[in-house]
């Protein structure tokens, strides 16, 4: 089966961006000192890039069609995007390559096909039948413009209406053109002046194939009479035409207008409408008319056995309803239900019993695609609720401002998440099924737990389950709980940081095993939280204020340029409102000058805080403003749950806080870092007064954002540059390179700190914009009770590293080269009953020296890795030696970086802002996987790309859907596998039974031989220059395809034995010439083809 990726043939050719100095690694030992020699398991054949599967809810959608046999849903979108759904796990992406809007889809009912009519006027046919549907034929058209199709249930003729007023017909099997064709001027009267304008319906009628509606944009629409080819009746009204519908007897139609009206014609009645209706007009006494309306957009006529019929209807609001919400309207018999929607209306759909339009249709559901979002309707139950929607459709319910990805999870962190947000459920949906439950799942090879967690610009928090290529939500947490809110424009002195949405999300940290959570917000805002099963009420909500100032002191005072005194004793206290840490003595700590000072950007509430189960508060922190100046948005954040701290930096300094007690351990700025061994010189100086942008266009992630390759500039290299700021530090676009070193990158860790040091203790490594590490020595205290009662003492070790272009990532391997994953906790439930003893709780608490590394011999070697915007290091340690060393990019730059577990070794995955994808070995850096991904690369891929375990990766590829991609070649080689089939054989329902006396005399549905009508015998051949045949890329899947669908096949000839009496022997001729055409055939086809073999044509 061919796989959407790109093969590794582009490897040689893309290697131009990974520039000429990647050759060879160097190796740098000191005599006499080799480094031992790693095995490593990782090679070129173990990696392959391909998609995987997008979800979320289809950007920009145009167009809508539902198949009721195959109950499988198809959305197509402005962008040329295809998007197919089934059951819940049943979904499927593909894309016209063009990229041109769909205008509309038609199903080639449970035919296993669908037509895709594009803007640019052409015609596609998708073979449904395979995995991962493809082309197989197109037909462009070049001297008129597509404005409406229509294909008879059960026809391989397609009626394509065209801007001109013109009716030409396809044959779907091979994609040609009849050459019979209707034209607008003999369709309208010969008085009739004016050209009747573009075909906007076209449809048959139920009772009679051989009669064709067509309805023109100008108000006219005419009955033809497809046998003598000519008009049998013309119907005018003086308001444009939007939709028409038929009721199922074939008698009556339906027409919307532009002022608001519906019109209900007799078929035999041309002169004047029987019914004219105004569904939202206002009555006026004197039996005037009511005054119009907005266009109704659609309308659908369905009728039911045993009760009145529906007509459904979008739009058609009076136009005094200012800032009502877009609307959908159900009329059954004397009742009208208005339903308001969230967004306005692209398309909707009725759902019925039967796919046979002469039947009763007993429609059950609506199925309306929103703007933004898919809406399923009950029409059965009083009140018409909505279904429960399966889908992951609400990725963008607030717009995406970062996301995680971890997979590999411990088991049980599924579970917990899904019991707690279980209870978040909203009620009053409909309680029936899902009804589009199409086509069956995939087989999941993958059996490893994985977690997507996407942070929101109103601050909510989403965790998702992405196991196995599906995706459900967990659990959302609403981070701005924990502030007051502000009831007006006035009451938001505060948050001029930001212009809007305050509480979004920049960075996440998660700690997988203690399920411990810290979040940074936009508002320069840090909040901690634990995962509890239990319910509390939080009185006070434990809160603590640091003061992070970029200069000493004021610029004439000599002392600015001494190195800092060790800290030695934890800065700040455990109450609200802690003292200013003394190593930043400020010139403007109060407001007597009227300056803003001390006071943080948000409220956080002051009464009590009920926390249902999930994540509770456990500490909020908030930078101040300092003398005037708001503080800087927060860069980059990590915790640790075994030594119970958290860091932050930003283009300001660094900020260490114990957050068991309460307490701020460090508060240093940058410069501070160095000592005296700074080797930029730089002078402090005061802050800057501008105000900072939004988020670094955190929330306004525009589509236009798009950078070529000549101005990939790093984000800490020009500020003008509208190029990107990565996840881990999206404030650094705004730094003067020369003045504001931003911490980039945090990593805590228990390795050897100092070159002296013979056994690895705790410490902090901290990556700055500048591509300086600094190593930064943690003493924590004996034992779990003394933990609580005794401080961290924290001090700067001297160990400086440097490296070319600012920190991404950092991540240390132990002598064989595993992976050393930083200290944790396993969880516990925190709100324990009262009635056990505290002393229990602290002797459960694990001793936090005990970690993966601490086990080793003190002679053991340890590796540390740093991968930065241009290069790759790996440190030996103690000794601080550099064992390997790659350059990544020269002319671009990493945008993210990522060590990863895969096939039981580990890598180092790139992804760069050129839109190359690279992956390394470790230790020793060799290049193994380099693609030229993405041509163009924007903002918003840029802050959400990520990189996880086993191969896999993910980002937004728009702001309403996620992208996941893998890198790995076994994923590749089973994705075949994973995937979800759309179609299924089903049994066609029986057609809708005539009746004796019908059938006797006449007046059931007449049939037509379109193929006698249509075919080149009798129509002869359309113009060669009318339309251009396009064979599709299918290829061999195309024709495997074909075979396996011998069901259709099967299906249709019963069809062609009912119309022509045609013998099953040809088709058994065809089944064979196909099957030998192909390398397989489905079971499926197998089944059916041994059911129906031996039967002679009667028993059918």
């Amino acid at each position: 089966m061919r796989k959407f990726n790109i093969r590794k043939v582009l490897d040689g050719l893309t290697a131009g961006s990974s520039s000429a100095s990647q050759q060879q690694q160097q190796q740098q030992h000191p005599p006499g000192n080799r480094e031992p020699e790693i095995q490593e398991t990782l090679q070129s054949e173990h990696f392959q890039l391909c998609k995987t599967v997008r979800h979320g809810f289809p950007y920009q959608p145009s167009a809508l069609a539902f198949d009721p046999v195959q109950k499988i849903l198809a959305v197509g979108t402005q962008t040329g995007a295809l998007r197919l759904f089934g059951r819940p796990g049943v979904e499927c992406y593909c894309q016209h390559e063009n990229g041109a809007a769909v205008i509309q889809l038609q199903f080639l009912i449970n035919e296993g096909a669908l037509v895709s009519a594009l803007a640019d006027d052409t015609l596609h046919l998708w073979n449904l039948r395979q995995k991962r549907p493809a082309i197989l034929h197109s037909l462009k058209f070049c001297r008129e413009r597509v404005t409406f199709c229509h294909l008879p249930f059960q026809s391989k003729w397609l009626y394509v209406g065209t801007e001109r007023g013109n009716i030409h017909i396809v044959n779907v099997e091979s994609f040609t053109l009849s050459g019979y064709v209707i034209m607008w001027n003999k369709a309208i009267e010969l008085s009739s002046k004016s050209h009747p304008g573009p075909v906007v319906h076209i449809s048959d009628n139920p009772m009679d194939e051989g009669k064709l509606l067509i309805g023109f944009e100008s108000g006219t629409v005419v009955l033809w009479d497809l046998k003598s080819k000519k008009a049998d009746y013309r119907y005018t009204y003086d308001e444009a035409i939007h939709s028409v519908a038929w009721h199922h007897e074939g008698k009556q139609f339906i027409c919307s207008h532009s002022d608001g009206t519906l019109t209900i014609w007799n078929v035999r009645s041309p002169t004047k409408p029987v019914q004219t209706i105004t569904p939202h007009g206002k009555q006026l006494k004197d039996g005037k008319k009511p005054e119009p309306c907005k266009p109704i957009l659609k309308v659908e006529f369905k009728t039911t056995r045993s009760g009145e019929p529906f007509i459904i209807l979008s739009g058609g609001l009076s136009y005094d309803t200012v800032g009502r919400r877009p609307c959908l309207t159900v009329m059954h018999g004397k009742s009208t239900a208005v339903l308001e929607m969230d967004y306005s209306i692209v398309d909707f759909l009725t759902l019925c019993e039967t796919p046979y339009p002469n039947d009763f249709q007993e429609p059950y559901a609506v199925v309306v695609l929103l703007e933004k979002d898919l809406v399923l309707i009950d029409l059965a139950q009083n009140g018409y609720p909505i279904f429960e929607n399966p889908y992951p459709l609400s990725i963008h319910e607030s717009p995406v401002t970062c996301c995680e990805y971890f997979a590999d999870c411990p088991v049980d962190l599924i579970p917990a998440l899904y019991s707690v947000g279980a209870r978040q459920k909203r009620q009053g949906y409909s309680k029936k099924e899902w009804p589009i439950n199409g086509g069956n799942w995939g087989l999941g090879a993958q059996s490893y737990p994985e977690i997507i967690i996407t942070g929101h610009a109103d601050g909510s928090v989403k965790f998702w389950d992405a196991s196995a290529i599906t995706l459900q939500v967990l659990y959302k947490l609403k981070t701005s709980k924990v502030f007051e809110k502000s009831r007006n424009k006035d009451d938001r002195p505060n948050t001029d940081i930001v212009d809007e949405d305050p509480y979004a999300i920049q960075i996440i940290s998660w700690c997988p095993e203690s399920r411990m959570l810290c979040i940074a917000g936009v508002s320069a805002h840090v909040i901690i939280y634990r995962f509890s099963k239990q319910e509390v009420v939080t009185e006070v909500i434990p809160m603590l204020e640091v003061r992070l100032l970029y200069e000493i002191n004021d610029v004439e005072t000599p002392e600015g340029e001494q190195p800092p005194p060790p800290l030695s004793t934890p800065v700040g206290s455990s109450n609200p409102q802690p003292a200013p840490p003394q190593s930043h003595p400020s010139t403007s700590s109060s407001s007597s000058d009227g300056l803003r000072d001390n006071v943080p950007c948000l409220k956080v509430r002051s009464s009590p805080l009920k926390q249902s189960p999930g994540y509770q508060t456990e500490l909020v922190i908030q930078l101040v403003w300092v003398a005037g100046e708001p503080p800087q948005q927060i860069t980059s954040l990590e915790l640790n749950s075994s030594y119970g701290l958290v860091v932050f930096g930003n283009c300001n300094g660094i900020a260490l806080v114990d957050y068991l007690q309460k307490a701020v351990l460090l508060n240093l700025g940058t410069i501070e870092l160095y000592g005296s061994n700074d080797p930029y010189r730089r002078e402090p100086r005061s802050p800057r007064k501008s105000r900072q942008p939004s988020g670094a266009g955190l929330c306004d992630i525009t589509e236009g954002t798009v950078v070529t390759e000549d101005r990939c500039k790093s984000p800490t290299s020009d500020v003008k540059d509208n190029s990107f700021s990565r996840s881990r530090s999206s404030s650094v676009t705004s730094i003067d390179k020369e003045s504001r070193e931003a911490i980039s990158a945090l990593h805590f860790c228990e390795t050897f700190t100092r070159k002296a040091d013979t056994s690895p203790s705790p410490c902090l490594w901290v990556g700055t914009t500048l591509g300086t590490v600094f190593v930064i020595t943690l003493n924590l205290p004996p034992g779990p009770e003394q933990r609580l009662l005794q401080p961290v003492i924290v001090s700067p070790s001297g160990t400086i590293l440097r490296l070319k272009g600012a920190i991404l990532r950092m991540a240390f391997l132990d002598a064989t080269g595993c992976l050393m994953p930083p200290a944790s906790e396993p969880w516990k439930e925190p709100n324990v009953p009262e009635e056990r003893d505290e002393k229990e709780q602290l002797k459960k608490r694990r001793p936090v020296s005990v970690s993966p590394s601490s086990s080793q011999e003190i002679s053991e070697t340890q590796y540390a890795v740093i991968c930065s915007e241009k290069q790759a290091k790996v440190i030996s340690l103690p000794t601080q030696n550099c064992a390997y060393k790659q350059n990544i990019t020269e002319t671009s730059f990493v945008l993210r970086g990522d060590i990863v577990a895969l096939s039981s070794s580990v890598c180092l995955a790139c992804f760069c802002a050129n839109g190359h994808i690279m992956t390394f070995s470790l230790p020793s850096l060799r290049p193994l996987l380099d693609v030229y991904y993405l041509p163009l690369t924007n903002m918003r891929i840029a802050r959400t790309f990520c990189f996880a375990n086993n191969g896999q990766a993910l980002y937004l590829v728009s702001p309403t859907e996620i992208q996941r991609l893998t890198y790995s070649q076994e994923t590749c080689e089973n994705l075949q596998e994973m995937l979800g089939e759309l179609f299924t054989p089903v049994e066609t329902p029986e057609a809708p039974n005539r009746g004796f006396f019908k059938g006797l005399f006449g007046g059931g549905a007449q049939s037509l031989d379109r193929e006698e009508l249509f075919g080149e015998s009798s129509s002869g051949r359309a113009s060669r220059s009318l339309a251009q045949h396009i064979p599709g890329p299918g290829g061999i899947e195309g024709v495997k395809g074909a075979a396996s669908g011998v069901v259709g096949e099967l299906a249709r000839a019963r069809l062609a034995l009912d119309e022509r009496g045609q013998k099953l022997g040809d088709l058994e001729e065809r089944t064979t010439a196909m099957l030998s055409s192909a390398d397989s055939f489905s079971k499926h086809a197998h089944e059916m083809m041994l059911k129906y073999k031996d039967k002679k044509w009667y028993q059918f």
